[in-house]
């Protein structure tokens, strides 16, 4: 049970004035949740397929994604028509508007003869009725502006009561308009960085069309959250939860002590695939400097064999899922024995855990093209017999609102900016068979790499950096011999949201002091490479 679930009347849908974005798997889909997170509206994502009488709350507002099928396949998604009985504006993006105009009448799409994809300018045009002027869409963009196409299918034509609002050379209905409904469609994708005056476009419709408020900050946040979990655990309720040394559980770990004080309790699992000295500096960084009760507990020994022989990485998270849990909820038992007669007395009910928006959306298998990327540990790797019950106080923020909170609840920036770490820690950078030996040349290699973009002054300019141990031998000469041994890749990306990311660029003099370092310092390392793909169509972690 989540407190998403547990508390649906304080959820953020319920608290913020909404947009509701219906992804028809689109790559570009958690953009435009970005850009309206940007201009302080709340939004969020739900598949296509969601069905609008069980939607909980009443959106301001509804946008229908881009998507790579065509409406007219046999096998196409199409939103619930209820979403019309709605009575709020709809805006459809590129698969969007072909879906209201197939809404309307299923032969109003058909085939491009020729496709359209990268810039196009758009020319606006005077519609009928409410659309009778530049629309309120558009209002402050140029005309002629450079927008981003990537659609085959088009318009053959407009819906009966519609109006044209846009085109471009190859669209004819590039923009159309409801002549008395707030009914939308536009061809192009505003939310990519790509289209010139895209925000201002979504603020248009956001704002001037939907009436949405901006009043999305971390300060009103922080308020609410805080509200909410002290109305969910209750007077006497306990909570235990997971850190890792990583901003997100941190960020929580904080959270949580301000709501409910010392019936918070950390947990540190040192399951043995921990950074270098991760133990040590995380109780350092709790106790003395954020003043929460951690209770460190060595594990490594428990995981490790559990690990062992394990190839496929979604069955790693599934182990490493499983023993978190079970080990926390021994734990649980312990601290609640322990506190048996003072004032923290009673059971601890609740488990924290620092899951965030992205790992919502990379968990969840949208019908159509988006597929589960992986099973994110903090999602889709927990055991359906879990006794304690799921408390996510960041599930609806993305990282730089981590970050932003951080530094409202007076977290020292050092750690609010610290690189993330993944629940499963090291077992995914230690590709294939995870062993204790293997582990630590991954950690060895891992520590040389973050001590040098630490010393050249790039921390804070890379998003995220490891190096991973791959499961391959290459041939090298090391002391005059020949030597068969393991490389190490060197991982380092640059993103805001982290749904996608750029590969960081070094420069060669910097490379190869990590590359000398590592194969000099690590035993059992003879090469060094790096990844250079970005994501998609690459994800951050190699597993």
């Amino acid at each position: 049970m989540t407190a998403n679930g547990s508390s649906e009347k304080e959820a953020p849908h319920k608290l913020f004035d909404t947009l509701l974005v219906l992804d028809f798997g689109s790559q570009y889909s958690h953009l435009i949740i970005r850009r309206l997170r940007d201009l302080n509206i709340y939004s969020e994502l739900l598949p296509c397929t969601q069905r609008i009488v069980d939607l909980p709350f009443r959106p301001k507002g509804v946008i229908l994604s881009g998507g790579p099928y065509s409406v007219y396949d046999s096998n196409a998604p199409h939103v619930d028509p209820a979403v019309f009985d709605l009575d709020v504006p709809i805006l459809g993006v590129c698969y969007g508007l072909q879906e209201i105009a197939w809404q309307h009448d299923q032969h109003n799409v058909l085939a491009g003869e020729k496709r359209e994809y990268g810039h196009a300018k758009l020319t606006f045009e005077q519609g009928e009725g409410s659309a009778s002027s530049v629309n309120v869409l558009f209002q402050d963009v140029p005309n002629g502006v450079d927008v981003w196409m990537s659609h085959g299918d088009k318009l053959s034509h407009l819906p009966e009561s519609f109006s044209t609002i846009a085109k471009t050379s190859n669209a004819p209905f590039a923009g159309i308009a409801h002549n008395s409904k707030p009914y939308y469609g536009i061809q192009f994708h505003p939310e990519v960085t790509h289209t010139s005056h895209g925000t201002t476009m979504l603020e248009n419709y956001a704002v001037r069309i939907c009436k949405a408020r901006q009043h999305w900050t971390m300060d009103e946040f922080v308020s609410t959250e805080i509200s909410r979990i002290r109305a969910l655990v209750g007077e006497r309720g306990q909570v235990i939860g997971a850190v890792s040394g990583g901003v997100d559980s941190t960020v929580a770990a904080k959270l949580m002590h301000e709501a409910v004080g010392d019936r918070f309790h950390a947990v540190l699992v040192n399951n043995g695939l921990l950074r270098h000295k991760e133990a040590e500096t995380v109780h350092q960084t709790l106790t003395s400097h954020l003043g929460i009760n951690l209770t460190v507990i060595d594990a490594s020994e428990r995981f490790l064999t559990d690990l062992k022989g394990v190839l496929d990485p979604e069955k790693k998270r599934k182990i490493i899922g499983k023993n978190f849990i079970e080990v926390f909820q021994e734990t649980a038992l312990k601290i609640a024995k322990e506190a048996a007669g003072t004032p923290n007395a009673g059971d601890i009910e609740w488990l924290l855990q620092g899951t965030l928006y992205p790992d919502v959306i990379e968990s969840i298998a949208f019908r159509g093209p988006s597929q589960t990327i992986k099973t994110h540990h903090n999602v889709g790797g927990l055991p359906a017999a879990m006794r304690l019950k799921l408390i996510e106080p960041l599930r609806e923020l993305f990282k730089d609102e981590v970050r932003i909170l951080g530094t409202k609840l007076g977290i020292p920036e050092e750690l609010v900016w610290r690189h993330p770490f993944p629940g499963p820690g090291l077992a995914i950078r230690t590709l294939g068979e995870v062993t204790p030996s293997q582990v630590d040349i991954t950690r060895q290699a891992d520590r040389i790499f973050i001590e040098e973009i630490i010393a050249a002054g790039l921390y804070r300019k890379i998003s995220q950096a490891y190096a991973a141990l791959l499961p391959i031998q290459v041939v090298g000469v090391m002391g005059d011999k020949r030597v068969h041994e393991q490389p190490i890749c060197l991982r380092a990306v640059e993103t805001t949201d982290f749904m996608t990311a750029n590969w960081y660029y070094f420069d060669r003099p910097f490379l190869d002091k990590v590359s000398s370092r590592i194969t000099n310092e690590v035993s059992g390392v003879c090469s060094v490479f790096q990844n250079i793909t970005s994501k998609p169509p690459g994800t951050i972690e190699m597993e």
